[in-house]
Parts: structure tokens; sequence; C-alpha cells
């Protein structure tokens, strides 16, 4: 399933030190000219999957069948860990488990952590493979006091200041999923969440999100919750990840850690030829397999850069 329902029924200024502050270029940086890279996650049966080869896979872009230049395991990751700081002070008796996720993490895998607030990313501790730094910079959410922003620009924020890293990017999100600054009068899905999808599949960032309760009486409102779950849900199906909820808080995030990392370690990057124009354009795509119990996690479209 590509999300995953589990259920019964101020601004601060930013370190000039910091990494993050590196612009980027909105396309994949480590592609080879007239190529587009994106992550493929491979799941199998109990979430585990077999070694897939390139023979193994087929690329469709609409209905065409694409020609695949290049399939290989994902080696270095670049994960950034954000918080929504609005979250219910009580999350913090999940962060064990979310320190044990850290630790279990590869040397190939560089996280950062990051706070979301007054509609940006506030790095509490920028991209290291240094276990110790990153669980040191957790700490409680703020709670009441945060209330008001959005996390969708939060994560808009972050993204534009993600630096030129290599192609395998992801972001696991903890968050109500409650948009505060825009308000719940726009329909199904908030504004800024298209915007979020776009920028991430450009990036080839794949955000797997977390459901938290908020702070306050409105963070328990059925209609509130149920709008963000399903931006939530959108969010992360949409750029090749998935979502993890419950209608109230979880009792443990641990199942969804482990969940996530099993994933991490089932990723493959597929890189095909084709120009997007004279500016650029985004493809929906497809890949698929004959290989039996396998399915695959992918986004729902991929940026094709202007051609040469």
């Amino acid at each position: 399933m590509r999300k995953r329902i589990v259920s019964t029924g101020l601004g601060a200024l930013l370190s000039a030190a910091l990494l993050l502050t590196t612009a980027i270029a909105t396309k994949a940086q480590t592609s080879p000219a007239g190529s587009t890279t994106f992550t493929v996650t491979a799941v199998g049966k109990k979430d585990t999957a077999p070694p897939i080869g390139k023979d193994d896979v087929q690329l469709f872009l609409g209905k065409e069948r694409k020609q695949i230049g290049n399939w290989q395991k994902g080696d270095q990751l670049y994960m950034a860990i954000l918080i929504d700081d609005s979250l219910d002070t009580v999350a913090g008796g999940q962060w064990d488990y979310l320190k044990e996720f850290i630790n279990a993490q590869p040397p190939s895998t560089y996280m950062a952590i990051g706070y979301m607030r007054d509609n940006i990313t506030q790095v509490a501790q920028d991209f290291t493979q240094d276990h110790s730094l990153l669980t040191k910079a957790i700490r409680l959410p703020v709670g009441i006091g945060a209330l008001g922003s959005s996390p969708y620009l939060s994560m808009l924020d972050m993204l534009k200041r993600w630096p030129n890293t290599g192609p395998r990017r992801s972001i696991l999100l903890v968050s109500s999923g409650i948009d505060y600054f825009r308000g719940s009068f726009f329909g199904a899905f908030y504004p800024d969440l298209d915007s979020v999808i776009q920028r991430a599949e450009k990036q080839n960032t794949n955000i797997w999100s977390i459901y938290y309760p908020s702070a306050g009486h409105r963070g328990h409102s059925f209609y509130l919750v149920n709008y963000a779950q399903n931006n939530l849900s959108k969010l992360s199906q949409d750029t090749g990840a998935e979502s993890f909820f419950l209608i109230g808080a979880p009792v443990s995030i641990k199942p969804y850690l482990d969940e996530i990392s099993t994933h991490l370690n089932n990723q493959y990057l597929l890189t095909f030829a084709g120009s997007g124009g004279s500016k650029g354009k985004f493809q929906n795509v497809k890949v698929k397999t004959e290989l039996p119990d396998v399915e695959f996690f992918t986004p729902a479209a991929v940026f094709m850069p202007p051609g040469t």
C-alpha cells in the first residue's frame, strides 16, 4: 500500500554557517546531461524485496515504454528529519524511538534535524554522519506556542535551501499535517501541497510522513485531522513514499520507523534519457516488474530537464 492507515475507525535567523543556505538548482544535479534520475523503492512480501536487476524492470512514460539507461542500488542518502513544532509536547515520549532510528542508519546516510515553525524550517543540526550530534539536536516540540504556521510552507523552505547533494534524498516528516496558516477553507487539499510535491519531484525527494496530533483543541478536531491526514497521504504517495497514521496519537512510532528503514534499504536509482523541451516538463512515470510479490513505490511524476 502506498499509504499506511492503521486504524479501527520571529522567524528566527539561521546561522550563516549552516550548509543549508547553499542555493541549489532544482533539477537532479548528478544526472548525466539529457537524462533524468529518480528513486524507486522496491517492496516485497513482508516489506522486504529480493535483489532486482535492470532486466527485471520496465519503465513507462505515460503509456509508452522507455528504455532504462541505468539501474543501480541506492547507496548514499541525504535525509532531513523534520519535526512540526506545533505537535503536542507528549510527542517527546516517542523520541527514544527516533534516536534508535537515527543510530540504526548506515554511515552512507547523512541526516539533518529541523523544526518547522513560522513557515520555515529552523535547522537544529545540519547534515552529518555523526549520530551523536543528531540525537543531541532532538528536543521537545514547542506545542501551543508554535501554532499558526504551515508545515507545507516550512517544507518548501527546506527544499529550496537543500544543499547540492547526491540524487537520493528523503524527508522524514513528523507532523499533524494541519495547515494553521492557510486555514481549512480551501477544499480537500491545502493550497501549498502541490507546490511541495512538485518541488520534491523536481529534486527527487521522497517524503515519508508520520502523523502525530498537534497541541490545542483544534488539533483534535475530527474534521481537521481527516483533511490533514488526506494531505499527508497524498504528499507521501506522490513523492514515492508512504504515510503512516492512526485516528489519534500512535501508541508507538517504532513500527513506522522500522518499516521506513526497510524501505530505505531497498531503493534503486533509475536513469533514463529524454529531453524536457525548452523549459523542462513533468512526466508521469510507472515502473513495473514481472517478479512475484514485488511492487514499487515511485513518484507520481518526474521532472525532465530542458534539452541541450
